[in-house]
């Protein structure tokens, strides 16, 4: 094809350096073009790097087709994933039949994959920002404080620290809520004898990192303990599996089959982990009958957990760099320091 319409705002920033929350690139081999609205229009001259910038007073899409109609382009790449129908029609009708549309696949997906020695140290230093961050707040963790208010402190902690802010909504969640693999923090009060789940991820430079941490508030009982000795376990099994061309479902079964051994796997409900970068969630996926290899400079998650209804739920989880050498955390909080009294 001969040029790729992006309309991924993270894949939009990657190729040109906008960070806005509208905006539109198209990629050739001759010329780029960036369109976004007026609200933008500076920052997208600050920002984009080797990039036309127009402005579009009138719909962004539309200004697209205008131009792809005008230029007499005959053939653009789109991102089907992110455009919906509704979009995919307007520019259309604005292109005119003579330009065709073609899906394009995960391109720029398969490019953001590996990542260079500059992205890597900005999530390097979104995860110190992170493991500092929850390092501070353990002082806080005690009966009687609202989760929110937690959720709260470690989001203030981030800022104060240098990041951008949070990577996604902190987790709180105490006791029976811990179950919850995504609970929101909410108004309840952590209790004495509860486990308590803090996920929690700060953003630097527009890339991300993504940390699980969970501790209990008094002295375990033995079933807790070999609960979280479990999950560790596993979460080690499947950073020994990190390896440059490993396959992605092979971490996967590291870690599951550490908790099957013990009579855990069906309480182990989502995937060991995935991607990190621009994006919270992103390529690739550390899941069941996952083939794809995991090459030097892709930055995952390993994150096993179990949920126990009425009990709570424990999940370490680590953002891990996969290096040549062998897998480096970027997210370095303690995880002996467990049992708070």
């Amino acid at each position: 094809m001969a040029s790729l319409l992006v309309t991924s705002l993270p894949n939009v920033f990657y190729l040109t350096g906008f960070r806005g929350t509208a905006g539109a690139a198209l990629v050739g081999a001759s010329e780029s073009v960036l369109w976004v609205d007026p609200r933008y229009i500076l920052q997208a001259r600050e920002q984009a790097e080797g990039a036309e910038v127009i402005e579009s007073k009138h719909g962004i899409l539309n200004a697209v087709g205008t131009w792809l109609r005008k230029r007499r382009v005959r053939r653009v790449g789109y991102e089907a994933a992110h455009l919906t129908c509704a979009d995919f029609d307007r520019l259309a009708r604005k292109a005119g039949t003579r330009v065709k549309l073609s899906p394009a696949g995960s391109l720029v997906e398969e490019l953001r994959l590996v990542k260079d020695a500059e992205e890597i140290e900005k999530i390097r230093g979104a995860g110190r920002i992170t493991a500092r961050a929850f390092e501070h707040v353990l002082s806080h963790v005690r009966p009687g404080v609202r989760e929110a208010d937690l959720a709260a402190e470690i989001e203030y902690r981030m800022r104060k620290m240098g990041a951008e802010g949070a990577a996604f909504e902190t987790i709180v969640a105490s006791g029976p809520r811990g179950a919850f693999p995504h609970a929101r923090a909410s108004r309840k009060l952590l209790e004495k004898d509860e486990l308590v789940i803090l996920d929690l991820g700060a953003i630097l430079c527009g890339y991300a990192a993504d940390m699980t941490r969970t501790v209990c508030l008094g002295e375990p009982s033995r079933r807790i303990r070999r609960l979280y000795n479990a999950v560790i376990g596993a979460q080690q099994r499947a950073l020994e599996s990190l390896r440059n061309g490993v396959r992605a479902g092979t971490v996967e079964r590291a870690a599951r089959q550490h908790l099957a051994a013990r009579g855990l796997a069906s309480f182990f409900t989502h995937a060991t982990g995935h991607g990190v970068g621009l994006e919270i969630h992103e390529a690739p996926r550390l899941a069941r009958g996952e083939k794809a290899k995991l090459p030097a400079g892709c930055v995952v998650t390993a994150e096993p957990g179990v949920y126990l209804r009425g009990l709570g739920g424990i999940r370490i989880e680590d953002t891990v760099l996969v290096g040549s050498n062998g897998p480096e955390i970027l997210t370095p909080a303690p995880k002996d320091r467990w049992v708070l009294d």
